[in-house]
């Protein structure tokens, strides 16, 4: 049978590597402690649970549901913008609910880009914002995301030496794997630079709640004129520790949220509706029940970084997201970050993510998921301290 095109575009799933020596361990009788994957482990808020445990009762409810999401759900994501944000949203054609931001994002890509279309995304990121450009046939051009301080610049560079001109740019802050975060001046910059140049912007902004001492991350919408360039997504996977439900939203300009509110009608019922019954609740929930995911996140947060300060592996502390982006020590630079990660894993008992998986730029990292207790995680500081130390006595 011929290679079918698209999968032909996709290269291996680096984390599966890790992924699959981890099942290969535990299988053995091994405990590892997983810091791999992203996937929060928080159970969900109770009073979400009622709430979909009601509407499911309710047989009117199994039916097909919207596309595009139900009415309701749309007009909570518009109450929830302007509460946060005093920003401005239209629930009939400014906002649409998505299976998660990962599907949303793939299937705006898929609805906006043609084959052959430039798509700038900086590097190191999350792979479904350059595997979404790949699928849909698109011109991937990457660009290093770090230093920071000078991405504005690289971005103006980039476009003068590329042809043909971008058609959109895709970014995510607090940044998935960097931690990077942003102030408002930056977006300010990035909603210009679309401005004159004609490029629509995808915002990623999945982890808006995830951070720490005292930092609140902005919203691109936030910027006047940002909705004639760009929408923004967000899940409710880690702000409300639901991502098994698998749902979120993209808000912003019309015409963008309109090609994937039509694409969606092609390719999908919605999200199950009991489910979407739920998310309103959790919309307009009080945010003590999000503080108190983002407190537990931050003392994990602290237990990894002073646990990896005392195995000699200095490294900054995140202001935001459910990560801790850790740059390979000295001695283990020269492995490379894959290699690294099976040493974790079968050395110290570990399982990270491979910077390399993020893109090229991640190279030479590793990404710690924050998703698992504090006592695992004091568990998995000493298993790394160990590896440190016997390193050194080689």
């Amino acid at each position: 049978m011929e290679e079918f095109y698209r999968i032909s575009r996709l290269p291996p799933y680096t984390f599966n590597i890790v992924r699959d020596l981890l099942i290969e361990a535990r299988r053995k009788g091994e405990d590892i402690i997983d810091l791999g994957m992203g996937n929060p482990d928080f159970e969900t808020p109770k009073a979400i649970v009622a709430k979909l445990v009601e509407a499911a009762k309710n047989p009117r409810n199994h039916r097909y549901s919207v596309s595009r999401g139900i009415y309701k759900l749309r007009l909570a994501i518009s109450d929830w913008y302007k509460r946060r944000y005093n920003v401005d949203i239209d629930p009939e054609t400014e906002a649409v609910v998505t299976m998660g931001a990962k599907e949303g994002i793939s299937h705006l890509v898929l609805a906006t880009i043609n084959a052959g279309d430039v798509v700038f995304v900086p590097e190191p990121t999350y792979p479904i914002h350059t595997y979404s450009v790949v699928i849909a046939g698109g011109d991937l051009r990457t660009l290093p995301l770090q230093p920071l301080d000078q991405f504005i610049e690289r971005l103006s560079w980039a476009i003068k030496t590329t042809w043909p001109q971008p058609k959109m740019l895709i970014v995510s802050f607090p940044n998935n794997p960097t931690t990077e975060v942003v102030d408002i001046d930056f977006f300010e910059k990035i909603v210009a630079f679309a401005k004159e140049h004609n490029i629509m912007v995808i915002h990623d902004l999945a982890y808006a709640d995830l951070v720490f001492d005292g930092y609140k991350a902005p919203s691109l919408l936030q910027v006047k004129g940002a909705k004639n360039v760009g929408v923004e997504f967000f899940s409710l996977s880690k702000s409300y520790s639901m991502p098994g439900w698998r749902v979120g939203f993209a808000v912003g300009n019309r015409k963008m949220i309109l090609a994937l509110s039509k694409i969606k009608s092609y390719l999908d019922y919605g999200v199950f509706q009991p489910i979407q019954i739920a998310s309103i609740t959790a919309l307009k929930s009080d945010d003590e029940v999000v503080h108190e995911i983002v407190e537990k996140y931050r003392r994990r947060r602290n237990t990894l970084i002073s646990g990896l300060n005392r195995a000699g592996w200095h490294v900054p502390s995140p202001k935001g997201t459910m990560f801790v982006w850790a740059k390979i020590p000295d001695e283990f630079a020269a492995m490379g970050s894959l290699d690294f990660c099976k040493k974790l894993l079968q050395e110290a008992k570990v399982a990270a993510s491979p910077g390399i998986g993020f893109g090229e730029c991640g190279e030479g990292y590793v990404r710690f998921a924050l998703v698992e207790n504090e006592h695992r995680i004091r568990q998995a500081s000493k298993g790394i301290r160990s590896l440190m130390l016997n390193s050194r006595k080689r």
